[in-house]
């Protein structure tokens, strides 16, 4: 961190604390969330870590990241139970003894009877007990306060539950506007994310890098996934007008150089994205897969209001539904084999005459780890679009586990619609364009 972040105190440390975040069993959610929301007041979290339920490990997070930033924002080990230890430990660093609130004990008891028509449990005393001299932090989504703890040098934590939910519920309420009024900056750190799919990462460094006008002026994240690379701008430090002015900018360039690899911003989803461009059409959508296995239609039908556009769909997984429910010809499946350009033609057209949509669309493939051959090896998927009668397909030769290659090919049968769509397509049927997939 730098001296000029430390002297604004625009800089924080993120310490979550819970042996189930350690060990995997527990994704951590909140410091992601803390970091993107402490950012809107310009605010810089310098240093993330993760702790298990001891005192001492806590003891030693907090008193680190203290004497380095001299601000910390803990989440976890706020409840009732015996490894709840967050606030016992720091009130011992700070040099702080604990006390009832027996205001908020009172609220407590008031509130289990009213809830669950019984006393409240011993335990849950625990959560009322407050470091001597601590500033409590409204929880207004959960029985455990939250705590504001400072020393005389103006070093502070803030303790915050681990439960997201009220986590973070309490950052809007309650944290944030008491750091807005602390931390002043006129500054802000803001970040536009810009979603890829159907190049590679080194592919589409290449385009970027080779953009005529320079470097963007912001900065440049690459991140890939299973489903393709996501491109994160950030610029810090700068007024709210001039961060998303150079943001907009830059986004702009590199939409005239990846546009077509493009699909939205931020947290859109290529499913959404799709149905919305098929409602604006009156277009409705039929499904047919084998390896997917139903994660086409899943990802179609967990959109809000996707029963407008989707009308149903297929699992043949076996080749007797394939010929019974979709109507593929014993011939095609002797001749040419189920995973095959003609089979998964013959799939979508099933699609859609088995729903009565106008889009089909259809997957065939090998997820492995077994069934590959020298010929159609594992990772061998063929997809299908078939938009009133004209069908394109493609071939990819995926890589990755079987969740990972089923996890792509519905995410590229998506996108061939998307493409499909955008370039409003009329020609004739096309016959088996074959894509090899990069890593």
């Amino acid at each position: 961190m730098t001296s000029q972040e430390l002297q604004r105190g625009t800089a924080v440390e993120i310490v979550t604390i819970g042996d189930e975040l350690l060990l995997g069993f527990t994704v951590d959610s909140n410091a992601a969330h803390l970091a993107r929301a402490l950012a809107s007041l310009g605010m810089h979290v310098v240093r993330r870590a993760t702790v298990g339920d001891t005192a001492t490990a806590i003891q030693r997070a907090v008193a680190e990241a203290l004497e380095r930033s001299g601000a910390v924002i803990t989440t976890g080990g706020l409840g009732p139970t015996s490894d709840d230890l967050t606030k016992q430990s720091i009130a011992e660093l700070f040099g702080r003894r604990m006390e009832l609130d027996e205001e908020h004990f009172r609220w407590m008891e008031e509130r289990w009877l009213k809830r669950f028509n019984r006393p409240l449990p011993a335990a849950n005393k625990q959560q009322a007990m407050m470091p001597v001299g601590a500033t409590k932090l409204q929880n207004n989504h959960g029985s455990a306060p939250g705590v504001w703890l400072e020393d005389e040098r103006g070093r502070w934590v803030a303790m915050l539950p681990g439960v997201p939910r009220e986590m973070r519920g309490m950052l809007a309420d309650s944290l944030l506007p008491r750091l807005a009024s602390r931390v002043a900056t006129g500054t802000v750190v803001r970040s536009r994310t810009l979603r890829t799919t159907g190049i590679s990462e080194s592919l589409l460094a290449d385009k970027i890098g080779s953009m005529d006008g320079g470097p963007l002026g912001v900065e440049l994240a690459y991140l890939p996934s299973i489903t393709g690379v996501d491109l994160r701008l950030t610029v810090r430090d700068a007024p709210e007008r001039d961060a998303m002015g150079t943001i907009a900018r830059a986004a702009s360039r590199l939409r005239d150089r990846a546009g077509q690899w493009i699909y939205g911003e931020d947290d859109a989803d290529l499913a959404a994205v799709v149905l919305e461009m098929c409602r604006s059409r009156g277009l409705t959508i039929g499904v047919a897969e084998s390896c997917t296995g139903g994660l086409l239609g899943a990802r179609l039908t967990a959109i809000p209001g996707s029963s407008d556009a989707v009308l149903g769909g297929v699992i043949a997984y076996h080749n007797d539904v394939k010929r019974e429910t979709l109507g593929v010809s014993d011939a095609t499946l002797a001749a040419h084999g189920a995973v095959s350009d003609e089979v998964v033609r013959e799939m979508a057209a099933g699609a859609r005459r088995v729903t009565g949509a106008n889009v089909g669309l259809a997957i065939t493939g090998i997820a492995g780890p077994s069934g590959g051959t020298p010929e159609k090896p594992v990772g061998t998927v063929w997809l299908a679009v078939d938009i009133d009668g004209e069908v394109t397909t493609q071939l990819h030769h995926l890589w990755g586990d079987r969740a990972e290659i089923r996890e792509r090919a519905a995410q590229y049968t998506l996108d061939q619609l998307r493409v499909r769509l955008l370039a409003n397509q009329s020609a004739p049927a096309v016959r088996g364009a074959s894509v090899s997939v990069a890593r």
